[in-house]
């Protein structure tokens, strides 16, 4: 027993200098507990007490992590459990920022607050996916990994199901838990074929490259690619988006919203450690080329796909799965260029997200609309709604003067610098095929103005437009995205690789 005691107190001492690059998490963890006892002490007697707390627990937040933007690269703590680096941080601020966003929006959702449950719980479950959010993008082993990816997802699963008020919300939590708990089974056991071939679950450590190399090609890409299942499970590219459109039509509103962002954009940071740890094996496949396949696919599914779908939130969802397949192409051409153009475009894509679905609740809110040919002459009754709603569809097609059409372009460049150092054939039908999804995306997305503008409604409804504060919320995100859009270095000059 002696001879373990120093190295019990290096191990202390390892883990209190850890600290030092924790304190977001810390303070996540302590705001978790903090908005679980104000919701059961003091929430009936003043209301608004859960959401303060909350709002400026994540503002704190925020501050501790703009303070880990001069991070060192090689940082690594916890034993090399995470690795808390300036990328990381960047995919930080965007978490924590989408997070607030949903704070807002839970705020202002008639079906969320005149629920029984109330809101009380669901800030609690938002800090906690939070807390695994930030793991997923610090991640450098395989085992916070897991832990980190479980604890979002069981987050996630309580969110989805949080009213199932409805045969369709019910449905959606279970397709949802079910084909999550199936990926998470494969990603699990790829992940114990891959400890078993290296001996370590540390992925940046040069054992586990060597370990990797060392077995035959077939047996560690399977391994990896079963990996790559849990992963794509929250990027829902294809074929693991089948429970996409189902899910985002069940949940409520301000919850598909969430899920279309900040799980999706953790990801693609966890992603993107991954790929960048696995460029000296030899697996079997090669995996930009099987990513390649993968976003020309989904790029392909998700916009044709989206044509056909009447649901507003559905087609929404397609459209998600869509830009999935675009950003992967940023993924493959991550060059320093391409990061700031992953970046920028998930800034972007964050913000054009969640105020397409603010806007969308509140036009089923104020007139019961949820299907595209029910938008017929609304156009007209809320004129201001639906004049933030075009511009925001403006911006997910990629057309300027919006925000949109500048990350979009910042991919395309990262894309076409890499064609042009590599001449690989992939990467320039990926191009291609981007340009051309864009055009395809216009038939879809040109479906609301079409109805709310150009056709009359057979039933003539009285319809009052209130300036709600989603409305308002709704006028400052895409006066960004129209700002970001013109003056795009606001962002950009704040990014720095």
């Amino acid at each position: 027993m002696n001879d373990f005691l120093p190295n019990i107190s290096l191990m202390l001492d390892s883990v209190l200098d850890s600290l030092l690059w924790f304190y977001p998490e810390l303070v996540l963890g302590i705001l978790f507990i903090l908005v679980i006892i104000t919701d059961l002490f003091f929430s009936k007697r003043f209301q608004n007490a859960v959401f303060l707390l909350t709002s400026f627990g994540l503002g704190v937040v925020g501050y501790f992590i703009l303070l880990q933007l001069n991070a060192p690269s090689e940082t690594t703590v916890f034993s090399g459990m995470i690795r808390p680096d300036k990328l990381s941080t960047y995919f930080k601020v965007i978490l924590c920022v989408v997070s607030l966003l949903f704070l807002l929006f839970i705020r202002d959702n008639k079906e969320l607050k005149s629920h029984d449950k109330g809101t009380g719980d669901l800030h609690a479950i938002l800090i906690a996916v939070l807390f695994g959010m930030n793991l997923m993008v610090m991640s450098s082993n395989l085992l916070m990994i897991y832990l980190s990816i479980e604890m979002v997802s069981v987050g996630s699963y309580i969110m989805v199901g949080y009213i199932s008020g409805t045969a369709k919300q019910t449905e959606a939590a279970m397709k949802y838990a079910l084909f999550g708990a199936v990926c998470s089974a494969m990603m699990l056991y790829g992940m114990s074929l891959v400890y078993a071939f290296t001996g370590t679950l540390n992925f940046i450590d040069p054992a586990f490259l060597s370990g990797l190399s060392s077995v035959s090609t077939l047996s560690s890409g399977i391994a990896l690619g079963m990996i790559m299942v849990g992963i794509g499970f929250k990027l829902s590219f294809v074929p693991m988006h089948f429970w996409t459109p189902d899910v985002y039509e069940g949940a409520p509103t301000p919850v598909t919203a969430f899920l279309a962002t900040g799980p999706k954009i953790a990801g693609f940071a966890l992603l993107i450690r991954l790929l960048d740890s696995l460029g000296g094996t030899k697996a079997a496949l090669d995996f930009n080329e099987i990513l390649g396949g993968i976003a020309l696919i989904t790029m392909i599914a998700g916009n044709f796909s989206a044509i056909w779908q009447n649901n507003v939130k559905r087609m929404l969802a397609y459209s998600s799965i869509g830009h999935t397949g675009f950003i992967l192409l940023s993924v493959l051409a991550f060059s320093q260029a391409g990061q700031k153009a992953l970046i920028f475009y998930l800034s972007i894509y964050a913000l054009m997200n969640m105020a397409a679905f603010m806007l969308a609740d509140y036009i089923e809110e104020k007139s019961g609309a949820k299907n595209l040919d029910e938008y017929k002459g609304l156009g007209q009754k809320l004129p201001l709604t639906f004049f933030l709603f075009v511009i925001v569809l403006v911006s997910l097609t990629g057309l300027p003067p919006t925000a949109g059409f500048i990350g979009k372009l910042l991919v395309f460049s990262a894309a076409l610098e890499m064609y042009n150092s590599t001449g690989s054939l992939l990467v320039m039908v990926l191009i291609i095929a981007g340009a051309l999804v864009t055009l395809v995306s216009l038939f879809y997305y040109i479906n609301v103005p079409l109805n709310a503008y150009l056709r009359q409604s057979n039933h003539e409804v009285e319809i009052t437009e209130i300036k709600t504060f989603k409305i308002y919320l709704s006028l400052f995100l895409t006066i960004i995205i129209l700002v970001l859009g013109i003056f795009p270095q606001l962002l950009t000059s704040f990014i720095v690789i």
